[in-house]
C-alpha cells in the first residue's frame, strides 16, 4: 500500500515556512495544526455517512451525516498532540486517546509510560498522529499496542516522513494507510529526517 502524499501548492507553501529554522513557536504550532487538518480531510475521504432528516429554515430535507463516535484520534506523545487541534476542528466529537512511549536503551524494547484509549477501540476508525515518521519505531510500537487492544481499522498521519520510516512501517503493518505531506530525502546518522524541520516536539512546545 503506497503512502498518500498530500501534494498541493498551499501545503508546499505552509511547509516552506514550517521548515524554516527562523519560524517561531506560535506560527510553527499553527502550521502543524493547519496541515493536519488537510491531512485529515484526505484521510477521511472514505468516511461512511448515514442519511438523516433535518429541517432548514425553508423546508425539511435529507442530508448525509458522519457518526463521529465511530472515530478515535490517537496522538503519540508528545509531538502528536500538536496535530490534534487540526483534527478536532474537522470532527469535534471524535474520541481522543494518548500513547506515551520510550525505548529501553538496554533491551531496545518499547516501554509504555502512558496509554489511554477510548472504549470499543475495536469498533472505531483509528487515526494515529505523529508529526515525524523517521525510523518508524514509535509508530510501529503504538500501532502494535492498538492492534493488541483489538483495533482493526488504523490510519497513520504525519507531516514529514523519511523513506526508511515508511518502508519499516509498511513491512510491519502493511494494512495501515500512511498519509503525509512530504517524503524527504533520508535519515542522518542521528536519526533525524533530512532536510526535515528539526525536532517537532521541541518546536511545537518551545522547549529548545
Amino acid at each position: 500500500m503506497e503512502p498518500v502524499i498530500l501534494k498541493h501548492p498551499l501545503i508546499d507553501n505552509k511547509l516552506s515556512i514550517l521548515r524554516n529554522k527562523k519560524t517561531g513557536t506560535k506560527e510553527f504550532r499553527e502550521l502543524i495544526s493547519e496541515i493536519s487538518m488537510f491531512l485529515c480531510y484526505e484521510a477521511l475521504k472514505d468516511a461512511k455517512t448515514e442519511t438523516v432528516e433535518i429541517e432548514t429554515p425553508v423546508a425539511k430535507t435529507k442530508v448525509s451525516k458522519i457518526n463521529e463516535d465511530d472515530y478515535a484520534f490517537i496522538p503519540i506523545l508528545r509531538a502528536g498532540t500538536g496535530m490534534l487541534d487540526g483534527l478536532i476542528k474537522v470532527l469535534p466529537n471524535a474520541k481522543i486517546g494518548h500513547i506515551g512511549l520510550f525505548r529501553n536503551e538496554t533491551t531496545l524494547k518499547p516501554v509504555r509510560y502512558y496509554y489511554k484509549v477510548p472504549k470499543d477501540i475495536d469498533k472505531k476508525q483509528v487515526v494515529v498522529l505523529d508529526p515525524m515518521l523517521a525510523t518508524g519505531g514509535s509508530a510501529i510500537d503504538a500501532i502494535t499496542m492498538l492492534k493488541e487492544e483489538g483495533a482493526k481499522n488504523i490510519k497513520f498521519l504525519c507531516i514529514i516522513s523519511a523513506p526508511e520510516g515508511i518502508k519499516k512501517l509498511q513491512e510491519v503493518h502493511p494494512d495501515v494507510e500512511i498519509y503525509t505531506s512530504a517524503v524527504d530525502e533520508k535519515l542522518n546518522e542521528k536519526g533525524y529526517i533530512v532536510p526535515g524541520l528539526g525536532d517537532a516536539g521541541d518546536r511545537i512546545f518551545g522547549t529548545k
